[in-house]
């Protein structure tokens, strides 16, 4: 999870993404498997910091409502990102409220299996690795930080959007997300840019 990385990779696709929504609110299947083929790994890393091991059904069952009001959607391709991950995060919530747990931090074993390819296993182990301890480490962040950090960082939205989402004022969602990013350099030993050194 490239905190930078995959914000502006977001971000360069949103050109892409809103091309893609609106063939397919006209109906072209194929451009609706192109959005879903962008949207898709930001919005499990976000559900997967709320619901864990459930975090694929959960996905799955936000898509089949995104699918169903796509024609009502208005907006470009970072309004789309935003209207997915708000989707998304009720049905999170909804599933929560079923399973009366707090959100579980876990990643499942499968999904460090699932890695890009054109690295040596080397380098896939150690990104697993890091993807699976950074989750964890939101995790254990308070809710509206983790979630205001997963929203900003993994799905890629700006402060509006992700209040939006929220249903809080951009000005706490950015708080949060700095309060959050804060705590976990903290916790990374990170000052200042740089990595503490032990003593």
């Amino acid at each position: 999870m490239g905190q930078g990385g995959d914000t502006r990779r977001a971000q360069a696709y949103d050109g892409e993404l809103g091309a893609a929504v609106a063939r397919a609110q006209e109906g072209d299947e194929a451009a609706f498997a192109v959005a879903y083929r962008l949207v898709q790994p930001g919005l499990l890393g976000y559900l997967r910091g709320i619901v864990g091991d459930d975090a694929e059904d959960v996905a799955a069952d936000a898509w089949l409502e995104i699918a169903r009001d796509l024609g009502r959607f208005q907006g470009d391709g970072a309004g789309f990102r935003g209207w997915t991950a708000t989707i998304a995060r009720h049905r999170a919530l909804d599933h929560l409220r079923r399973q009366r747990v707090r959100p579980r931090p876990s990643v499942p074993e499968r999904d460090l299996l699932d890695l890009p390819s054109g690295h040596s296993t080397h380098e896939q182990a150690l990104e697993a690795l890091s993807t699976e301890r950074a989750l964890e480490l939101v995790r254990s962040l308070p809710r509206d930080q983790a979630e205001a950090v997963l929203l900003r960082v993994v799905v890629g939205l700006d402060g509006p959007a992700a209040a939006r989402v929220l249903g809080k004022r951009p000005g706490a969602v950015r708080t949060a997300a700095h309060r959050g990013l804060k705590a976990l350099a903290r916790r990374l030993g990170v000052t200042d840019g740089t990595r503490a050194e032990p003593n």
